[in-house]
């Protein structure tokens, strides 16, 4: 199978704010002989701390160069996946650990493999945390743009209504520049309609601020895990293990998920913004 494309940012690209100002009258900063020394680490870590520090090993790659009073933007869907999904992709990230030995958690940056030595870390670090669906290419946008994008995404958002999204595909895709690989979940069918016009929506709020449109044929998913360099061939045999293992199982216990829609947020350097929130 040909790699497939898709854009993604890391957070290393979200540093495009300056040093917050120190306010008029603060008190004096102490000079560094004068400070008390720092108390052990292990009195500032609480009870049944999990260090997962040593586990990071994971090297992420800018997707465009830093420009100075420019801001990394990434408007998405957030995704958390339910208790109930957990145990089955679990099961499938084993597999793929020992297939793929050099996998890491998406955004984490942890070694899957040390990951799937502990039920608990994988669960914790991996599973529980929020995914998205991107809606559109993560871009730089200059500041003076900010208010206008945010307000006409806020603008294009407001009349949005719950939808069921089903992620029911595993599916590998490739950065454009061939520097990182994804084993994801792909929306195929439930859902799909409903994200494909969102994405447009997106695109003209990009037209009109001169950004770069998402692509033709949009395939939303959800990232779980990554690799540095194109190993298209490695996680499509991981793909058809998970698949095989998998196609023995009931349909009720195959390992994809659904989750409701609930919100569009769009990141901003390091400040997120609600663009619009859907009641229950």
């Amino acid at each position: 199978m040909d790699a497939l494309l898709a854009s993604y940012a890391s957070d290393s690209d979200s540093d495009g704010g300056e040093a917050a100002a120190v306010p008029a009258g603060s008190p004096e900063v102490p000079e560094p002989s004068a400070l008390l020394p720092p108390p052990p680490l292990d009195l500032l870590q609480p009870p049944n701390f999990l260090d997962y520090s040593a586990m990071a090993q994971g090297s992420r790659v800018r997707s465009f160069p830093h420009v100075e009073g420019n801001y990394a933007v990434h408007v998405y869907i957030p995704v958390v996946i339910p208790s109930d999904a957990k145990k089955q992709l679990a099961l499938a990230m084993k597999r793929a650990a020992s297939l793929v030995p050099d996998l890491y958690a998406v955004d984490a940056d942890y070694a899957l493999s040390e990951l799937c030595k502990d039920e608990q870390k994988l669960e914790k670090v991996l599973l529980s945390r929020e995914f998205h669906v991107s809606l559109g290419r993560p871009v730089a946008v200059q500041v003076h743009q900010i208010d206008s994008f945010i307000a006409m995404l806020r603008q294009k958002f407001q009349s949005q209504q719950r939808y069921w999204m089903e992620f029911n595909k595993w599916e590998h895709f490739v950065n454009d520049d061939c520097t990182r690989s994804f084993l994801s979940l792909e929306v195929t069918r439930t859902g799909l309609l409903e994200i494909s016009k969102q994405i447009l929506m997106v695109d003209e709020v990009y037209r009109r601020h001169g950004l770069p449109e998402f692509y033709k044929n949009p395939r939303p998913h959800i990232s779980l895990v990554w690799a540095l360099g194109d190993i298209s061939d490695k996680l499509n045999q991981a793909i058809k293990d998970i698949e095989k293992y998998h196609s023995s199982m009931s349909s009720l216990q195959k390992c994809n998920f659904r989750c409701r829609f609930g919100r569009v947020v769009c990141k901003v350097g390091k400040k997120v913004y609600d663009i619009c929130r859907v009641a229950d």
